[in-house]
């Protein structure tokens, strides 16, 4: 069989699932001078993210087959070029249009080496040990939303924002070089498949419990995203903070984020998938509650608390409703897979895009979005709810 991985493939592989969360948090410090610099709404720069992640979602549909096709290296290297390339295009933006079309084609290169990394580990550790392996690496993604900002408050002070991509073009010249020389090809050249069969994605959509898992993944993952592209205004524009005083509480969050990512699975292990689920939403509930009462208080804490309540029931949410998502399904897993990711990500970016839109206070938006998790408790609790939390057939 495969030899076993060297130190350098496996740090590859690391560096590739960093590319995502990078483009996202490394210059959220710098969200209200990028509105400035182009002199349009906050609403505007805050789409910069939206559209990344909704590129994000829409690409797996085709960067999952890709890689069956082309091999996981050559999608691996592809990605990193389109990232690399729209970094660039990105720091020479003189509008913002410009830059929405840089972060929509960012958002693609993106996905290309997170598909093209978790495939590998599949290949390389088989169906049993690649599990324990992918939780590594999304908990080393889990690091990256505490380190980035500080990289990009950094950069963002010493050199300006165009500096945050400029450091992104360059990480992905350092991951590409070791991409060519350290990581070989993993997957066996196949022939007379349908890689982009769209009757594969029909019987995925046509499963109820997909459906509603993949549904409130997409909720649970409005509420981060929501908050996230609005943090910057409310805390430094509106409440005046500092960039390392917005720095400082967005990495306190992600602590306790990480925190929860590591407990959720031996949570789920002790009370069940089904009471998991209901916790997170209950905890959202909470949370929502918490900023609509400490909205008129105007302070960094009445911000933030709720916000970390909402990222202990994103963690109780994320892992139980993404595990059930895809439980129905064997040789269609990867398929189901590429849908979820679409609902996530560019069901997420979307909701929140549109959101964003109707006006209200971001702690008000933030609290409405943690709120429409509400029906999905009376499903749960259902009898229909309760049946899909027991032993699935495979399909």
């Amino acid at each position: 069989m495969h030899t076993p991985p060297s130190k350098v493939q496996v740090a590859a592989l690391v560096f590739l699932v960093f590319f995502s969360p990078l483009a996202i948090d490394i210059y959220l410090p710098a969200l209200t001078q990028i509105s400035s610099a182009f002199d349009v709404a906050h609403t505007r720069a805050q789409d910069t993210i939206t559209w990344f992640l909704f590129a994000m979602g829409v690409g797996q549909l085709f960067a999952g087959p890709l890689a069956d096709k082309l091999g996981r290296r050559t999608v691996a290297l592809g990605g990193i070029a389109i990232y690399g390339l729209s970094a660039c295009l990105a720091w020479a933006a003189q509008s913002i249009e410009w830059m929405l079309t840089a972060r929509l084609l960012q958002g693609l290169g993106a996905c290309a080496t997170s598909v093209a990394a978790f495939a590998t580990v599949r290949d390389m550790y088989g169906p049993e040990r690649s599990g324990k392996v992918i939780s590594y690496l999304n908990g080393a993604i889990c690091f990256i939303p505490a380190l980035a900002p500080i990289l990009g408050s950094y950069l963002t002070q010493q050199y300006g924002w165009r500096a945050n991509f400029s450091f992104m073009a360059g990480f992905a010249l350092f991951v590409g070089s070791l991409v060519i020389f350290n990581m070989r090809e993993t997957n066996p050249t196949q022939t007379g498949q349908r890689y982009f069969a769209l009757s594969r994605y029909i019987q995925v959509l046509k499963t109820p419990t997909f459906v509603f898992h993949a549904s409130l993944c997409l909720l649970a993952m409005a509420v981060i995203l929501a908050y996230v592209t609005s943090a910057p205004v409310v805390l430094m524009e509106q409440m005046g903070l500092s960039m390392n005083a917005f720095t400082f509480w967005f990495g306190l969050n992600a602590v306790f984020n990480i925190a929860a990512c590591m407990l959720a699975p031996k949570i789920m292990d002790r009370v069940g998938t089904h009471l998991t689920l209901q916790l997170g939403i209950v905890s959202l509930l909470i949370a929502g509650s918490m900023m609509v009462l400490g909205a008129n208080m105007n302070t960094p804490e009445s911000f933030m608390i709720p916000v970390v309540m909402s990222s202990i029931g994103f963690a109780l949410i994320l892992g139980a409703a993404a595990g059930k998502a895809l439980a129905p399904f064997g040789d269609k897993a990867g398929t189901a897979a590429a849908l979820l990711g679409l609902f996530q990500m560019s069901g997420a970016g979307l909701l929140v895009g549109i959101m964003q839109r109707i006006g209200l206070d971001a702690p008000y938006m933030i609290a409405l979005h943690m709120w429409l998790v509400l029906p999905a408790l009376f499903i749960l609790r259902s009898n229909v709810g309760k049946g899909w939390h027991q032993v699935l057939k495979i399909g």
